[in-house]
């Protein structure tokens, strides 16, 4: 019984919902005007509820895929040890939970930003994997969203603030989800998806990517202080950060063979920063 519950947990991809709930929590705080600790604890369920079925049911879709790489190969579909429509069951199921809850909550803005996160990642962003390079760029819209929906849950209003906090988090991702692609280039090439890191044998146009998205984060990332949403404080520890993750970049790009987990590794530390940055200068 344990095995088969840690088996259904697995298929959440629990790491990727803790960043998923992670950026909504920062975006619920950053909205709301003083705690209200049991409403975060139902936004928290609901969006989890809806990542973790969009996460499951991701794996439902990709499942021949994974089948091919060998660092999704040991997933619960392709090793066997779920059948593929246990999973989107399972997905499904948790998916209407979080969305019955959300209207419960009397948060359609909430829900309607929820459902779009979840078509955006597997009607749009999954099967482009198979077809363009350019799915990273799509995939980087539902990964974008979470701290929109904190933030509309807490009675935010889709204004600017939101749009700045939506591109923080869609032009830190590219290069962290660039440098992933990169390291893993032999699998995605095995299963015949054209990601850049696939196309680009020699590495220039990923490191350009890599640079042009992390020229677009840093002046990005000081926005909240200049729309109100965060101090002087955060301001600064921002650009700090920024310059430092620049740094990184400008190292690692042009020598991604021997460096790209130097990118992934910074991009997980500055985004953890800068959202407790975010959140204790608003305190």
């Amino acid at each position: 019984m344990m095995e088969l519950l840690a088996t259904y947990f697995e298929l959440t991809k629990p790491r990727l919902v803790s960043l998923v709930l992670l950026s909504a929590v920062v975006g619920f705080c950053l909205a709301s005007r003083g705690t209200n600790n049991g409403l975060l604890l139902y936004v928290l369920c609901a969006t989890g509820l809806v990542a973790s079925g969009s996460m499951a049911l991701n794996q439902y879709w990709e499942r021949d895929v994974d089948a091919l790489m060998t660092r999704t190969q040991s997933r619960p579909i392709p090793s066997g040890r779920m059948e593929p429509h246990q999973a989107l069951w399972f997905g499904l199921s948790l998916s209407l939970f979080g969305f019955v809850l959300f209207i419960s909550l009397d948060r359609p803005v909430s829900a309607l930003l929820a459902l779009l996160t979840e078509l955006s990642y597997l009607a749009v962003y999954t099967p482009l994997k198979k077809k363009t390079s350019l799915a990273t760029i799509a995939g980087a819209v539902p990964g974008a969203l979470p701290p929109i929906i904190g933030w509309t849950a807490a009675g935010g209003k889709l204004h600017a603030e939101a749009a700045v906090l939506f591109l923080i988090l869609f032009f830190w991702q590219l290069p962290h989800f660039l440098s992933i692609a990169w390291m893993c280039r032999s699998d995605y090439a095995r299963a015949k998806l054209p990601t850049l890191s696939v196309l680009d044998t020699e590495g220039g146009a990923t490191a350009r990517q890599m640079i042009l998205n992390v020229c677009a984060l840093v002046p990005v990332s000081l926005l909240p202080t200049l729309f109100g949403i965060t101090g002087t404080a955060y301001f600064f520890g921002a650009f700090v950060l920024g310059f430092l993750f620049s740094a990184v970049i400008a190292a690692a790009a042009f020598h991604l063979e021997t460096r790209a987990r130097w990118v992934l590794r910074a991009s997980v530390v500055y985004l953890t920063i800068l959202l407790m940055f975010m959140v204790l200068d608003r305190v």
